[in-house]
């Protein structure tokens, strides 16, 4: 019997829920909180805090800006939280949804449970899964009714607001206005346009977590706006009449490089030839790609912002060759002058399957061509990225990643204690450290310029 949404959300304990899913949220939660941190050196993310100390004060309920320290509205420290993550296109997606859920998920509820006073570890984890639930499948239901392709912060808007009814403990009723306004207000922002001209507003997450915020505090005070029709709407009720018995949490896929999904099937490929044959990039003659449409649109070759590089297949794809990874440092400024970079990604031709074009969103394929100087031709077959669901990666490669963007920022024995802290999460002793060490400023982030709260 299906269980009705209001009951998913208020009346699940982190008991009812299967601990192979409470892993899940544990993993993805650490390899948001690395995302997060590396985020924190981008522009993007120095620009929107700096935004919401400004603008969003912190009011009578205050909560501490993700890996920064300075004091926000529950909203604003939920818009600065969403952008950091954003700023690094790292973080964990579906492929349905063809978007992030823990990307606005995560820093909406630190928020409102931080500002709330509700800080038991096990209510959290269960929070997160929850908000993994009902964003996926919002997600879905969205791309379902809709023709136009929307951002994440479209349907995050409505897990956000869902956990934010949660922690205010609302009433049926209210809940479902919660809903209802964060529908109406989400950002249904146009994401191939960001793909076609890449800039900060990026996936749209931060706003649509401040959107869910704002919602359920609205909501909570008599603001009204129901129905939501991505939860109420006849044609997407399948979508919910499996709460509590399907957890979506587990079709998550893992990213391993700071880069748009679907420019990783392509540097996977040319990767694995690089390993294959023990290429150097100087050996490589031209570059020949083979996607599908939505990889091909990621066009930009020779890029002037992280937002550009990330949003881009043939200039990771060149990186890869170079450097045989892709990590955050390559997505910088300081890789765009490469001029080895410069000419593979330049030289790059890139074409469209219509093989490739069927298989998509739930499987993304390409191909690679390398011509050699030497007059070798080396061909990699349809490749996936690795990280999918159907082949996960291990708890030790999350972690691995975690460490790779966290301990340069953090200093070793904060990241660690970071990874302990979410390595017990659940286990009855409280949140409270946790939020400590994910909301302290980073070692090279921008200095606090009001009420913080230090780490130690």
């Amino acid at each position: 019997m299906a269980m009705p949404i209001h009951d998913f959300l208020h009346d699940i304990t982190a008991e009812s829920i299967p601990a192979e899913v409470l892993c899940l949220g544990r993993r993805w939660l650490l390899d948001l909180l690395g995302v997060a941190v590396g985020g924190t050196s981008t522009s993007m993310s120095q620009i929107a805090r700096s935004h919401v100390i400004r603008h969003f004060g912190p009011g009578q309920k205050p909560a501490r800006v993700l890996f920064d320290g300075r004091l926000a509205s529950p909203a604003g420290a939920a818009l600065a939280g969403g952008m950091t993550i954003d700023a690094l296109d790292a973080h964990d997606g579906h492929k349905l949804t063809k978007g992030h859920v823990g990307c606005g998920v995560l820093p909406a509820l630190m928020a409102m449970s931080e500002a709330e006073g509700e800080l038991d570890d096990r209510a959290f984890l269960t929070g997160l899964v929850i908000g993994y639930e009902i964003g996926t499948r919002a997600g879905i239901a969205l791309h379902r009714t809709v023709s136009d392709y929307h951002t994440s912060g479209a349907w995050v808007a409505l897990a956000a607001a869902a956990l934010g009814a949660r922690v205010l403990r609302l009433d049926t009723a209210r809940t479902r206005e919660a809903l209802g306004i964060a529908e109406y207000h989400g950002p249904r922002s146009q994401m191939m346009r960001c793909i076609d001209a890449p800039t900060m507003v990026k996936d749209g997450s931060g706003w649509g977590s401040m959107a869910g915020v704002s919602a359920a505090y609205l909501a909570a005070d008599g603001f009204t706006g129901a129905p939501a029709l991505t939860v109420e709407a006849p044609d997407v009720s399948d979508l919910w009449s499996d709460l509590g018995s399907k957890w979506r949490i587990s079709e998550q896929y893992f990213k391993p490089f700071p880069i748009c999904r679907w420019a990783q099937p392509a540097l996977h490929a040319v990767l694995t030839l690089r390993a294959r044959h023990d290429l150097n990039s100087d050996m490589v003659e031209a570059v020949n790609l083979t996607t599908f449409h939505e990889s091909k649109r990621l066009a930009v070759r020779s890029p002037e912002t992280t937002e550009q590089a990330q949003y881009s297949t043939a200039f990771p794809v060149a990186v890869g060759l170079v450097h045989g990874t892709v990590e955050p440092e390559h997505v910088s400024e300081a890789s765009f002058a490469d001029p080895e970079i410069r000419r593979l990604a330049e030289g790059m031709t890139i074409t469209e399957s219509t093989e490739f074009n069927s298989a998509f969103p739930s499987r993304r394929f390409s191909s690679v061509e390398l011509r050699l100087k030497d007059g070798r031709v080396l061909y990699s077959g349809p490749t996936e990225a690795p990280g999918d669901p159907e082949v996960p990666v291990s708890t030790a490669q999350i972690r691995a990643k975690f460490h790779r963007y966290a301990d340069a920022r953090l200093g070793a024995e904060r990241a660690s204690a970071i990874d302990q802290a979410v390595e017990k999460l659940g286990d009855g002793s409280g949140a409270e450290l946790l939020f400590e060490l994910a909301t302290t400023a980073a070692i090279e982030g921008v200095p606090p310029a009001g009420p913080t709260t230090p780490w130690r």
